[in-house]
């Protein structure tokens, strides 16, 4: 069986909830969501869990996450350091957060060497999505000149949160589920006729009810390492305008990938509904879904037999 790795982009945590001490808790024992991704892909089939994080957040990682899973995982910690960079470049005066989800899959290079997913450590997929790209990783062979990468398609419907507005990458998909392109679209929102985007707080333009997005779960070869590496340092010079804030983006270097005719992306369908806490209003609603999936037992009410909440 070939192995595979779950790549968990958590660098952001710490910053997004005031440290990772204050993560609220969605599950009757203390389970936040990366608990339930996690438990999920090991139980989908893989073998190993990367977690990339602030250095100074990595005591609370293991102490909070890692060492529940140790026994049934390898792990490894990734450090996100926005020093990190190609020879030649330095840091900006005033440039203090990393250089985004692209740099950070990047910053892997060294401990992963299997077929990978990539998730975002605070969003909930469903058990059903890890099991999807597991499948395809097993099975993933680049062929000369072209990389065999996959992502999990979801409903747009099924993303949207009623509290706010949501980022989400609008794809466009083929006859044969092969992603053709993918559109950043950073602030996505709710209407009663249907979801809607903005670029600039003004013109809102309807995205079809059934559109296909990206939720950041992406399934590679290691042959993303050489492409992200290979494309930075033109991001860079491409950035310098606008370096203080630009990020890297790993959809934005798929999407170059596939218009090159170097990669081709499996959209895997899925139907499950996100759930996250992008606001603190979204809490009862993903605590709730939580608890349903528990009473149909699709969760155990002690996700790790450990009781943390009490």
């Amino acid at each position: 069986m070939v192995k595979t790795t779950l790549v968990v982009m958590a660098a952001g945590m710490g910053s997004r909830y005031g440290g990772l001490k204050q993560i609220d808790p969605i599950g009757p024992n203390g389970e936040i969501i990366i608990d339930y991704s996690i438990y999920d892909a090991i139980k989908a089939g893989f073998q190993k869990v990367v977690f990339i994080i602030k250095e100074d957040k990595k005591e609370d990682f293991h102490n909070i996450i890692g060492a529940k899973i140790e026994k049934l995982v390898e792990v490894e910690y990734v450090f996100q350091k926005v020093e990190d960079l190609p020879e030649g470049f330095e840091v900006p005066e005033g440039r203090v957060k990393p250089w985004g989800t692209g740099h950070a899959v990047l910053c892997c290079r060294d401990v992963v060497d299997t077929p990978f997913a990539v998730i975002n450590a605070d969003d909930f997929y469903g058990a059903s999505t890890f099991k999807i790209i597991h499948d395809f990783l097993v099975n993933a062979k680049d062929s000369k000149g072209c990389y065999d990468y996959s992502m999990v398609g979801f409903l747009l419907e099924n993303t949207l949160t009623d509290h706010g507005h949501v980022a989400r990458g609008v794809c466009s998909v083929d006859d044969e589920d092969y992603l053709k392109e993918i559109n950043e679209r950073t602030h996505i929102e709710k209407f009663d006729d249907g979801a809607k985007y903005t670029e600039d707080n003004e013109t809102w333009i309807d995205i079809p009810k059934g559109s296909t997005v990206s939720m950041n779960i992406w399934g590679f070869t290691p042959s993303i390492f050489t492409e992200l590496k290979s494309n930075f340092p033109k991001f860079l010079e491409e950035s310098k305008g606008n370096i203080l804030k630009a990020e890297y983006f790993l959809p934005t270097v798929v999407d170059k990938l596939i218009s090159q005719g170097k990669a081709k992306v499996k959209v895997l369908r899925c139907n499950e509904k996100w759930y996250g806490v992008t606001y603190k209003e979204d809490k009862p609603q993903v605590k709730e879904a939580i608890r349903k999936l528990i009473e149909n037992r699709v969760y155990p009410e002690n996700l790790w037999g450990i009781n943390d909440g009490k």
